[in-house]
């Protein structure tokens, strides 16, 4: 009788890739490597979480399967997009491997693998170039400043569970197994499924209406309305939605509009299965955007949302992580009634999501022009009687129009990973339960929500980790009293030095939420003393404004132009490291504090992080376009560099040193703690 054991082995990634001799090769039928940035993005926060809630702990990252063809090579039958990405974050971590990837019969492939990270070769893999981009540049924006110990653990204790195929198996028919699977259900299906079957047949219809037009993320949900409708005269989209953005959502479940209203007569099968289509009303365009977060995450946050309102439901042991979705909801009683509330509420997200949170356009960042958008989907009748759609921005180009754009695109780029987006929880909640709602008053909560998150959050040492990472469960116990809202600033005691640091000694870390705050404050300085003001340089308003930057004018185009790029994902030492580890001018403590830090984007940090201060000054600032300027385009870098300049001139040629550090730093520390005048 043969043998049954299964031939299952644990391996570290250490033991996969530096262990025994193998050479892991991808077969031809295998499709070429196609992750993207937010797959790569996922797992990489996913193993960063893992080891800052318990760094002895062990993370499985999946099953490797394969066939040992002999000579220790390794055919790659299941688990060759995970097994690629792990090679290529290990090789952004500049971690040597013994045990080689291979893709047979791909020659771009075998060459573009094997010439990681610098990649000299002329023909190259696209998809493996872009995935090394992408891990490098989230390690950068994940990791920071943890990387010796994020580069021990995702070694030794990130494991894979590697499923060798018997020898005597035979292969076709393994195959076929394989594929006769057929997709397996999403989480959000599974959910689906529960949900609706608590509903009669006509609120099936309803709420899978609900659900289907909420599921397409990157598409404005009055247009999927829109698009159902039989004909353009038709207001399904406008009773519900307004014409105005001041109109809000106010139908309960069984006020919405029925499904077979507008479906016909259909079977419930038929309903359940529809799909409402994307064909727009006549010359209408569907308007998409990049959404900056996904469907699974979004029920999430509706999830949360819905519980609010419920008798001892605690929000600080709420998850707001995909990997919990099903889990959270078993932690629901569901019924008909909650199964309505919920539909209601995603309904009522979804709308608040499109119209009121910003979202990215699709196109790649640029110094030209602000990618992030903040515009409402509005309807009006035209002279037929046809209802035809368009964007315009929330309130024109207002002031407030302009600082909710910077806010929210600030807390984006600071929370970019699609879970545990709390302050997109928090402006939800706000929306969802304001009275006398207007665009001022909006503006005036994510404001002070900033300001929250920043004094009562990141200044109080008890709500950090030992990375300075805040600690699960802080913002809600900051946020959340007896479940309301609460953004007033209560920390009065605060020491920044205290706890990031002021070149005395090596800090243990400055959250990248901190740099990004500070951007903001610098450019709502410029917006509330100088926008929209005729002024030039000698001017004594724009003397006062670079005096509190600590550096002479370097022209006002910088603070027109600026916004919250993607792109700044890196955290660069204007003074090097390598510098230091040279010359040993400065010490650790002096270099590692906010003083001699700034967030740029990655293309620049991979360029030029052991450049000089000078040189980097040659470089970024270079008009031939060589390093895109929005790569380097953070307000208090340019502050840096304009010092850096100001020096050459005026102190004999002096780069950058501690003295020029612990000023700078002095300067930021006033603006970003309110005291400048």
């Amino acid at each position: 009788m043969k043998n049954k054991t299964l031939p299952l082995e644990e391996l570290s990634i250490a033991r996969l890739f530096n262990g025994e001799k193998a050479t892991f090769e991808v077969p031809i039928y295998q499709r070429n490597y196609a992750w993207e940035k937010d797959e790569i993005a996922t797992l990489i926060q996913d193993v960063y979480d893992a080891l800052t809630k318990n760094p002895d702990s062990n993370y499985f990252i999946g099953t490797l399967v394969s066939f040992h063809k002999g000579d220790q090579v390794y055919e790659i039958i299941d688990g060759q997009q995970r097994l690629t990405t792990i090679n290529l974050i290990l090789g952004a971590m500049g971690i040597t491997m013994q045990n080689k990837l291979t893709y047979r019969a791909r020659d771009k492939s075998n060459k573009t693998i094997a010439s990681l990270p610098k990649f000299d070769i002329e023909e190259k893999d696209k998809g493996i170039i872009d995935g090394y981009k992408f891990a490098n540049a989230a390690l950068n924006e994940i990791v920071l400043n943890n990387k010796g110990a994020f580069e021990q653990y995702f070694q030794q204790n990130v494991h894979i569970i590697h499923y060798q195929v018997p020898k005597d198996i035979d292969l076709n028919h393994y195959f076929e197994v394989m594929n006769s699977r057929g997709e397996q259900l999403e989480k959000h299906e599974i959910i689906k499924a529960r949900l609706i079957g608590e509903l009669s047949d006509s609120d099936r219809a309803t709420f899978n209406r609900i659900w289907d037009v909420c599921s397409e993320m990157n598409v404005y949900v009055q247009q999927k309305y829109r698009s159902i409708d039989a004909t353009p005269t038709k207001t399904t989209a406008v009773k519900m939605f307004g014409k105005n953005f001041d109109d809000f959502l106010l139908f309960s479940f069984d006020e919405l509009p029925k499904a077979e209203d507008s479906a016909g007569q259909m079977t419930i099968n038929d309903l359940l299965s529809f799909k409402s289509g994307t064909s727009p009303q006549d010359d209408e365009k569907i308007d998409t955007f990049q959404p900056i977060i996904d469907f699974a995450n979004f029920l999430l946050i509706v999830l949360k949302l819905t519980r609010m309102n419920e008798k001892g439901f605690n929000p600080t042991s709420f998850n707001l992580d995909d990997k919990e979705l099903i889990k959270e909801f078993d932690n629901v009683r569901i019924d008909a009634g909650f199964v309505k509330r919920f539909g209601h509420n995603l309904l009522m997200a979804k709308y608040l999501l499109d119209n009121f949170i910003v979202h990215h356009a699709i196109e790649d960042d640029s110094i030209e022009s602000n990618p992030w958008k903040l515009q409402y989907w509005q309807m009006e009748k035209d002279k037929k009687g046809y209802y035809k759609g368009y964007l315009k921005n929330l309130d024109d180009e207002s002031a407030n129009q302009h600082k909710l754009v910077h806010l929210l695109s600030m807390f984006e780029v600071s929370f970019t990973a699609r879970q545990r987006k709390n302050y997109l929880f928090y402006c939800l909640l706000y929306l969802f339960r304001a009275d006398d709602w207007n665009v001022e008053s909006y503006s005036c909560f994510v404001s002070e929500l900033a300001d929250k998150y920043f004094f009562d959050v990141y200044m109080v040492r008890e709500n950090l980790n030992e990375i300075n990472t805040p600690i699960p469960g802080s913002f809600d116990r900051c946020l959340l009293t007896k479940n309301a809202l609460d953004v007033a600033v209560q920390n009065d005691e605060y020491d920044f030095a205290d706890i990031y640091g002021d070149g005395s000694d090596v800090s243990a870390g400055i959250p990248l939420f901190i740099f990004n705050y500070l951007d903001y404050k610098l450019w709502e300085k410029y917006n509330v003393e100088l926008r929209g003001e005729k002024t030039k340089k000698g001017d004594a308003a724009r003397r006062t404004f670079f005096e509190a930057l600590g550096c002479s004018d370097f022209e006002l185009r910088i603070f027109e132009q600026f916004y919250f790029s993607r792109t700044r994902r890196s955290l660069e030492h204007f003074y090097p490291q390598a510098m230091q580890r040279e010359f040993q001018k400065l010490t650790e403590g002096e270099i590692n504090c906010l003083g001699n830090f700034a967030m740029i984007g990655s293309e620049a940090n991979s360029s030029g992080s052991n450049w000089s201060p000078k040189s980097k000054l040659d470089h970024y600032l270079d008009s031939s376009g060589k390093i895109k300027l929005v790569s380097v385009a953070s307000l208090k870098f340019m502050i840096m560099m304009q010092i850096c300049k100001d020096n050459q001139f005026n102190k004999q040629g002096r780069e950058w040193v501690f003295e020029d550090i612990s000023a700078h730093q002095e300067k930021m520390l006033d603006i970003l703690l309110g005291n400048y005048e």
